[in-house]
């Protein structure tokens, strides 16, 4: 064996032993990651959940009471919806069912959407989006108080064809600069409520079951302030 072949066969092992701890390093490192932004995904959402409806309003562990609810297009989930419920002495008062915006800026935005049993919108939260910064993310509440504004509102507050930023003849406010983004949360909010009005029965029914949370409740207070930021990634 030549020197110079023994010098490419030392560099080819070299280079792939180099290969090898690189995508290693990598997939461990990925996989940590994966893990953390989960956490931070779940983090978020049960903080959400206890902002639209908050302590006081409810006192059933309704971070464990839940339900299963039809997949539609509306809610744009991909496949069946898990909702949350809230109840006040063993009676629902609210249910909060996921929700996506797949028409964002920059992609889909994650909603969280609560309910009230007459179909009054209780509270809306982002828990996840990629909308620009300065911009698209003012529909975070740590940026605006822009999301509130669904409170109170319902199929009929405002008529249907207001549901819609202002510079479309609506009477949501868009961001300037940003309108994209306030228009696809609007959809997605109107197309919950679509969907609650459609699936009441099968909704009341699901409500009306025994409670599915066991164990130890869970309150804001056990969440602590780490990891509670929107996700942007």
């Amino acid at each position: 064996m030549t020197p110079m072949t023994q010098s490419i066969r030392r560099s080819a092992i070299g280079l792939g032993l180099f290969a090898v701890i690189t995508g290693g390093t990598i997939a461990v490192t990925q996989a940590l990651t994966e893990e953390r932004i989960t956490e931070q995904a779940a983090r978020a959402e049960a903080k959400a959940l206890f902002e639209i409806i908050p302590e006081n309003a409810h006192n059933n562990d309704m971070l464990r009471d839940t339900v299963v609810l039809p997949a539609s297009d509306r809610l744009a989930t991909g496949g069946p919806v898990t909702a949350w419920i809230a109840r006040q002495d063993g009676q629902p008062v609210g249910i909060i069912m996921p929700a996506i915006a797949p028409d964002g800026y920059s992609g889909a935005i994650k909603l969280l959407v609560g309910i009230d049993l007459e179909g009054t919108v209780l509270g809306v939260r982002v828990t996840s989006h990629r909308e620009t910064p300065g911009l698209g993310d003012r529909i975070e509440t740590r940026k605006s108080d822009w999301v509130k504004d669904f409170e109170g509102r319902s199929l009929g507050n405002p008529a249907p064809r207001d549901w819609n930023v202002k510079k479309n003849g609506g009477v949501f406010d868009q961001f300037t600069g940003a309108t994209i983004t306030p228009r696809a949360v609007v959809k997605a909010v109107q197309k919950s409520l679509i969907y609650f009005r459609q699936n009441q029965q099968v909704i009341r029914a699901q409500l009306n079951k025994p409670p599915s949370g066991q164990g130890p409740a869970v309150t804001p207070g056990d969440l602590t302030d780490e990891s509670l930021n929107v996700e942007q990634s």
